[in-house]
């Protein structure tokens, strides 16, 4: 069971199920409200954030409810960061198909990363990709 959602804290550490999306979309409510994160910015980072978090669950821990998933923050002045890190091996991050391909529109996966990429300000690869880092300009 995915662990209860603390506003104040830093991170959170969800197992993997998709029923700690919702935890998750709780706690990026929280932290954009507290932080006064503008509206439009709110729904990039819900889209993004969530996407990498699902990501995380279902290729990083093959969906493994005893994996975790740990989602942190970092703000400053000018950056929103955060960083999501799973229990699994990677990935190749620089030779993934483009969604909007002709060839790809139907494909069900693959747009995860396309719109992390799309609706950040920039995304970073770590650890072979089990570890990525979404910042959003302020």
């Amino acid at each position: 069971m995915p662990n209860a959602v603390d506003s104040v804290l830093n991170s959170l550490s969800l197992s993997s199920e998709t029923k700690s999306l919702l935890i998750l979309e709780k706690w990026i409510n929280k932290l954009c409200e507290t932080h006064s994160i503008s509206s439009e910015k709110y729904g990039n980072i819900l889209i993004a954030v969530t996407e990498a978090v699902n990501n995380a669950i279902i290729h990083g821990n093959l969906n493994v409810i005893s994996k975790q998933t740990v989602v942190s923050y970092d703000i400053s002045e000018k950056t929103l960061s955060f960083f999501i890190k799973d229990e699994g091996f990677g990935f190749d991050f620089n030779n993934l198909p483009d969604p909007t391909d002709p060839e790809n529109i139907e494909t069900p996966d693959g747009r995860g990363i396309f719109l992390m990429r799309h609706l950040s300000d920039d995304v970073v690869f770590h650890n072979e990709g089990s570890f990525v880092e979404i910042l959003f300009n302020l």
